[in-house]
Parts: structure tokens; sequence; C-alpha cells
């Protein structure tokens, strides 16, 4: 049996077919290469946002627990502050009489003693007394109207103190508690009909 021998071209062109065929096969490989490539680099921006997210996230957390540290450290001794309201109160009735005898005014001296330190504490700390005038105008912001007055004179004026009011740095601990004026009621007389 006789083998024909391939002549040059059917070898030339056999190559060709081979080439073009590895060719084919390397340019889908390089397109799904660029396909992955393309994924890979949208998972990177994926990924990138996400991780300026979470440092955002994580920061503005940062921000608000040290606000809030701040805020706590600042107001912490509101509570004490509201306890304590009872003795001020009471020291303020206390210091308010002047005592006619001389051994209750040794100790009225002593009370006064005591209530500055403790109002020098109470400052050192941020505390803020509020203490409006009789005769001052009304302030719904830092007062408290217990009750109204009829009068002639103007309205929402002042007219008594029953307690003083505080504040802790720029927050009301307790409004002062005041009594104020308001214009008197005019009642009409009605004429009764004589039936």
């Amino acid at each position: 049996m006789m083998v024909d021998k391939p002549n040059n071209e059917e070898i030339i062109k056999e190559k060709e077919e081979i080439k073009e065929d590895v060719s084919k096969k390397e340019k889908r490989k390089i397109e799904a290469l660029k396909e992955e490539i393309e994924k890979l680099k949208a998972d990177i921006d994926h990924w990138k946002n996400e991780y300026y997210r979470a440092y955002a996230d994580t920061k503005n957390l940062r921000d608000s627990l040290a606000k809030d540290h701040s805020n706590a450290m600042k107001y912490r001794i509101e509570g004490v502050i509201d306890n304590l309201l009872p003795v001020l109160d009471s020291f303020h009735m206390a210091l308010k009489n002047e005592p006619k005898d001389p051994n209750l005014k040794a100790y009225l001296t002593g009370f006064t003693y005591i209530y500055k330190n403790l109002v020098n504490v109470l400052e050192g700390e941020g505390v803020k007394e509020i203490s409006p005038k009789v005769g001052d105008k009304f302030d719904a912001s830092t007062m408290n109207a217990v009750s109204t007055v009829e009068s002639d004179g103007d309205e929402n004026l002042i007219v008594d103190i029953y307690a003083k009011g505080y504040m802790l740095h720029d927050r009301i601990v307790r409004p002062v508690q005041v009594s104020v004026s308001k214009h008197k009621v005019e009642e009409k007389i009605e004429e009764k009909a004589d039936a």
C-alpha cells in the first residue's frame, strides 16, 4: 500500500488551520481573562466602598461615643443636685429670718458658712442659681408659674418667688417657682329682668 505524501501546500494549509485553531482558543482565553479582570476590578471597587463605609461608620460611632462620654461627664452630678435641692431650700428658709436670740445668731453664722461652702462646691461643678427679682418679666424657659395674681399693672411680671431655680451648665435642673401677675378680670353684671 502506498501512502500519499502530502504536498507542501497541504502542509502549509494544515499548519495555518492549526494556527487559526490555536489563535481562536487563545483569543477565547484572553476574552475570558479580560472578563475575569473586569469582574475583579468591580469586586475591588465594591470592597473598597464597603471599607470606606465601614471606616466612616466607625468614625461616626467613635465621635458619637466621645460626645456621649463628654456629656455624661459634664452632667454627671445632675442627680446629686436634684437630691440637694431640698437641702438648699431649707438653707434659704433658715437664712431668710433674722433671729433675735444671740445664741441663734451664732448658729445662723455657722449655717451661712456651710451654705456658702456648699454653693461654692456646686458652682465649681457648673451649677448656677437662677435668681430673678420680684418685678422682672416672666420667662417661661427658666421659670414655672405656680400661681397667678390679679393686678392693675403690667401682666406677666413676677409677684413672688417660692423656690430658686438651678442650671447645670446649659441645662435646667429646676426652674424658678414663681407667682405671676395677670390683668384683673372684670365681671359683667347682668341685669335680671323682673318677670
